[in-house]
């Protein structure tokens, strides 16, 4: 479906430069676009190239209106119009509200109003569904589970007994919701299961990638507040917290009982021990391992960056003897102390 570049200004609440009539096809990266498409510059390298660019139109930031004769929308923040053109632009298929035949539904589960639940879905006993969700193949939803209106759950997702989902939530194929959390106890040389009785609670506008998981809790909830991102092949372990509007790039795993603030963020294959508390606000760049709290806001780094092996392994030697250095360097100062 086509636009013309003043639809779009409207749409992203843009200033508008240049051909109002011009028409939009397609949301192009800035190298690949041409003729009919629209993409957008935010990274300042790209900027001092322009001139290149072959899109009809481009999202550019306002500090730009002077500078550019061509068809443009400005705004404050270039990527927030990325953003807004790729939901006008979006190719997901959206499936028509239907109930198909292989679906195993339980007598007392509540179907809202425009539901789409697709093959070989397993709705069980007193499990909720809100209106306009849309369940994919091959879904499980276990028992007294609740989804929120507008929920999507993409194909062969679990969802476990008492779990509940806020209002728009995404969650992406493979995820497993409200699987036990490893609770064993010791005993004579082996492990007594703890049976996790707590729940896995989501609030509204949450999205989970794909092969994630998010254990419910032992005796108190896993929480998971409105607007947070979870990428994919993520572990979220029993109840964990983490607040409103923080997002977690993939890989990550975050051991259990720690909370977690809002609007952080955490880059992709970071590792946080449990029983622990990161502060609201806090950035914690990718690799990084988090043993202890977080207090203050800010952003927080671990992790050796990649080098030669050679030069790897020549660093990797000198860390091995730090203890040894420090024990002579304390033994050198305490001689220095006597002398004096």
């Amino acid at each position: 479906m086509g636009y013309n570049l003043g639809q779009l200004a409207k749409q992203l609440n843009a200033q508008l430069a240049g051909d109002a009539d011009q028409e939009i096809h397609r949301l192009a990266t800035f190298e690949k676009a041409a003729q009919g498409d629209i993409t957008f510059v935010s990274d300042k390298k790209l900027l001092a190239r322009l001139a290149e660019c072959k899109a009809s139109a481009i999202v550019l930031p306002n500090s730009f209106k002077e500078d550019y004769q061509g068809n443009a929308l400005f705004m404050e923040t270039p990527y927030v119009g990325y953003a807004l053109l790729a939901r006008i632009f979006d190719t997901t298929p959206n499936p028509l509200s239907a109930i198909a035949d292989s679906a195993q539904i339980h007598k007392n589960a509540i179907i809202g109003q425009n539901v789409t639940i697709a093959n070989n879905v397993v709705i069980e006993e007193g499990v909720v569904i809100a209106d306009n969700c849309q369940i994919m193949d091959n879904v499980v939803i276990g028992q007294y589970s609740r989804l929120g209106e507008k929920s999507r759950i993409y194909p062969n997702v679990t969802i476990y007994h008492r779990t509940e989902l806020g209002k728009r939530c995404i969650i992406h194929a493979n995820t497993v919701i409200g699987a036990d959390g490893f609770g064993n106890a010791p005993y004579q040389g082996t492990w007594i299961k703890i049976p996790q009785i707590g729940k896995v609670i989501i609030g509204d506008d949450v999205e989970i990638g794909a092969s994630t998981t998010i254990d419910r809790g032992a005796l108190s909830d896993t929480i998971i507040a409105d607007g947070v991102k979870i990428d994919n092949q993520c572990q979220i372990a029993h109840n964990v917290s983490i607040g409103a509007h923080t997002a977690i790039a993939g890989g990550s795993n975050i051991a259990g009982s720690t909370r977690i603030g809002s609007s952080c963020i955490i880059g992709g294959s970071v590792a946080m021990n449990g029983h622990i508390t990161i502060a609201d606000n806090v950035v914690i760049t990718g690799d990084s391992m988090v043993m202890r709290s977080i207090k203050e806001p800010g952003i927080y780094s671990s992790g050796v960056p990649v080098q030669k092996n050679k030069a790897w392994r020549k660093t990797t030697a000198y860390t091995l003897k730090i203890d040894d250095l420090f024990k002579r360097v304390k033994a050198l100062e305490k001689q220095l102390q006597d002398k004096n």
